[in-house]
């Protein structure tokens, strides 16, 4: 009797967790899953903004580096020289709009000058009017006084001379003020010269701007030949050796950004209909198998290239031969987010991964671990 009771225990025992494997492995099976999966990171393509040789490359192929940390050095030797070329230029362009200033302030002298040389000149014309007057008044009484014996001939020639050379002083007056116009228009002309020559006052010179600038540009391009990580992450593929030469906007070397990875999953097209961004998945990598990752869907793509009707030779459609009783699923890129990676999983760009998506669990939390997905699914 024990001995049966014992084989119905061991049984019922048997039973029940065979009836859980098979409901687990089932809820593997029905959930959206596929060994098409790959790791991605951002690659960033680590590009000088200048020319010239390495001289220095404190970096080893595969070593992972900080942000801010130095990579290479480029040859500063010929960016100094730009420099402080551009800064005795910067100087020289200080000292010609200093001169460019005092030749404005001599040309709004000049114009000063010119105006008060007209005032001068219509102040004279006037006096001139007024000795006119009294000259001719005189002249006419010593006309009408010479007949009657009350002044005599001498006095008469006085005043008609003093009335002649009063009007010669106007005309010379007059002929002063047109000069004293003409010089006051060319005083004016001059000034807008070097107004024009001299541009804006202070800090707003396009000339000092242009040599700031130039400055300025001299000064980035020094600091480019110091090439730095912009983020946290590893070297790959390095092909720089010491002396090489750098060519700007030319890609130098490979850069994996680690704060950026993720997995694509590659799902056939009939498995989809009902995943949703937000769902949870399990990632399984293949350098890791007893290892599962959590993770969570971001999107899935909208659409992958077509294959037939692209134009082939003769600019006639190409299209792929197909078996009538057999239709193949396309596969629909989904994008996954890793959550919780362990210190111990080492991710790599380009590995295999599988991925198990749970559909219909976007707003469901779950923090139990996640066991691997089965070796006959992955």
């Amino acid at each position: 009797m024990n001995t049966r009771r014992k084989y119905l225990l061991t049984g019922a025992i048997a039973l029940i967790a065979l009836v859980m494997i098979l409901l687990k492995y089932g809820a593997y099976v029905t959930n959206p899953w596929t060994r098409n999966g790959q790791v991605r990171a951002e690659v960033i393509q680590i590009t000088p903004r200048v020319s010239g040789p390495i001289v220095k490359l404190p970096i080893e192929d595969n070593q992972f580096v900080r942000a801010g940390e130095l990579l290479f050095v480029i040859d500063p030797r010929t960016f100094q020289a730009s420099l402080d070329q551009a800064r005795a230029q910067l100087d020289q362009t200080g000292d010609d709009v200093k001169a460019l200033e005092q030749q404005v302030e001599v040309a709004r002298a000049g114009v000063s000058v010119s105006q008060a040389s007209i005032e001068q000149a219509r102040s004279a014309i006037k006096q001139y009017d007024a000795t006119i007057n009294k000259n001719k008044a005189e002249y006419e009484r010593q006309k009408e006084l010479l007949p009657q014996k009350a002044t005599s001939q001498k006095s008469l020639d006085r005043a008609r001379a003093n009335y002649d050379v009063s009007l010669q002083q106007k005309i010379s007056a007059e002929a002063g003020l047109i000069q004293a116009r003409a010089t006051l228009t060319e005083s004016q002309a001059n000034l807008a010269e070097a107004q024009a020559q001299l541009g804006a006052l202070g800090a707003a010179n396009p000339q000092l701007r242009e040599a700031l600038a130039a400055v300025r540009l001299a000064e980035l391009n020094l600091e480019f030949t110091k090439v730095c990580a912009p983020v946290d992450g590893y070297i790959t593929n390095l092909n720089l050796r010491l002396g090489s030469n750098a060519v700007a906007n030319q890609p130098a070397l490979a850069f994996v950004d680690t704060a950026s990875y993720w997995v694509d999953a590659y799902f056939k097209e009939n498995v989809i209909a009902d995943m949703r961004p937000g769902d949870q998945a399990v990632v399984t990598l293949m350098t890791y198998q007893d290892t599962p990752l959590k993770g969570v869907v971001l999107s899935l793509g909208w659409g992958i290239a077509q294959q037939d009707g692209s134009t082939g030779s003769d600019l006639l459609p190409n299209v792929n031969p197909t078996f009538e009783w057999i239709r193949l699923a396309q596969r629909v890129p989904v994008q996954i987010q890793l959550k919780d990676v362990p210190d111990t999983v080492k991710l790599r760009v380009g590995t295999t991964a599988s991925v198990l998506v749970k559909t219909g669990s976007a707003n469901k939390k779950s923090n139990k671990s996640e066991p691997p997905v089965p070796a006959a699914l992955q």
